[in-house]
């Protein structure tokens, strides 16, 4: 039995792992779930799974909760010590990090620092912080497997490809040897990360001015929350994805090409130094790269639906749009320069995605914001950990 922490369990992500955990038929067990101030579904929650430990968002709503529940076992924490003390819980072997936003990087680094692998959708943790922690993870032989569907898609198509890379000979120094050696060491030669295009796919800047909330909010293959939904419809989600998977796979931005796919039945492609391309295809559901992290290494059965090759009809395929959705190129720009934009980017766009939530500003305004703020950052240093957490609360508090 595998023992799972949920970090998110009111969430889109946080839900739909509950239920690949009770669909497993005993062999996932949750421990641990930390939730928002939805004290009703929290306490439905805690019903149904019956984790040791549940964490809500703030110390009322853990008092409307505890109240609640005062007939189970289960401890009532709230907070961001909460939250640790979830991530960090000794009968856990996973967390599932799903909390959006910048708000999961602190609770992941404590669950990886606790020896605890990770199922990663909190993509923010490595746009902000990746490199310390996957410097962390390595020290720590912790896995970090990537729950994001484009990010699971690329890891499984990687699964085993470097292992029939020949050795190299680093007594050769001829640079022509040596460049074609890191070709064959490395066989990946380009991830090809497929988006849906989101709700505005072929729209002009000019068709873009009034958009509303509602109609942004609705998106065409997933059903996400409020602040990823938005992501999708800027393309900032494809951006922030893009330096997740530079991070996650070692590779440079100008090697992922971001490919708009309506469908959404193939999640992302590798390109090898041959040629070939190996894809993931499947139905759109989160629950299979959910699933696949919560077993891997193993496959387990599901009863998610099947792609039906039968009634498949088309399988498009179409660059974006990075003049008209300017966030893709911002966080492209960011991830190429690295250092602490990414973390000004991050931290700009989710106050940009709020305020147009709370119909403060236009939708194109988000990225004009986002823009602005990186300049305004453009000679910040971080030195670790700490310093990217104050970055992060200068920049909200001094973006307009």
């Amino acid at each position: 039995m595998k023992k799972i922490s949920i970090l998110g369990s009111t969430g889109s992500i946080g839900t739909q792992g509950l239920e690949v955990a009770a669909e497993s038929g005993g062999a996932i067990e949750v421990v641990a779930i930390a939730g928002n101030r939805n004290v009703e579904l929290l306490e439905q929650q805690i019903r149904k799974y019956r984790p040791k430990i549940a964490c809500a968002a703030d110390e009322e709503a853990a008092k409307r909760l505890a109240t609640a529940v005062a007939d189970t076992s289960a401890k009532i924490v709230a907070g961001k010590d909460g939250l640790i003390e979830v991530a960090t819980v000794s009968e856990c072997d996973m967390v599932l990090s799903a909390i959006v936003g910048f708000a999961g990087l602190e609770p992941t680094v404590a669950a990886i620092r606790a020896g605890k692998n990770i199922a990663l959708a909190n993509k923010e943790t490595l746009v902000a912080a990746g490199d310390i922690v996957m410097n962390l993870a390595r020290e720590r032989k912790i896995d970090i497997i990537p729950v994001d569907s484009e990010h699971s898609a690329i890891f499984q198509c990687l699964n085993g490809e470097k292992s029939i890379a020949p050795q190299v000979d680093h007594n050769k120094t001829d640079d022509s040897y040596v460049n074609n050696a890191k070709n064959y060491v490395n066989s990946l030669e380009k991830i090809l990360l497929t988006a849906s295009g989101g709700p505005f796919f072929g729209k002009t800047r000019g068709e873009l001015e009034n958009v509303t909330v509602e109609q942004a909010l609705r998106h065409p293959s997933w059903s996400m929350g409020a602040k990823i939904t938005i992501d999708s419809a800027t393309l900032m989600n494809k951006g922030l994805e893009v330096i997740e998977a530079a991070v996650l796979f070692g590779v440079d931005i100008d090697d992922i090409e971001v490919v708009v796919h309506r469908e959404s039945i193939i999640h992302s492609m590798a390109q090898f130094v041959d040629g070939s391309i190996i894809a993931q295809m499947s139905r759109p559901s989160m629950k299979h790269p959910i699933q696949y992290a919560f077993t891997y290494p193993r496959r387990e059965f599901s009863p998610m639906e099947r792609v039906d090759f039968k009634t498949l009809k088309t399988l498009t395929f179409a660059p974006p749009d990075e003049e008209t959705f300017r966030c893709l190129a911002l966080a492209k720009e960011a991830g190429k320069v690295g250092g602490a934009l990414p973390v000004v980017m991050n931290a700009a766009n989710e106050v940009a995605v709020e305020k147009f939530l709370q119909g403060e500003i236009a939708f194109l305004r988000i990225a004009d914001i986002i823009e602005e703020t990186m300049n305004k950052y453009s000679n910040v240093s971080c030195n670790g950990l700490e310093d990217i957490i104050k970055l992060d609360m200068e920049v909200r508090k001094t973006t307009l």
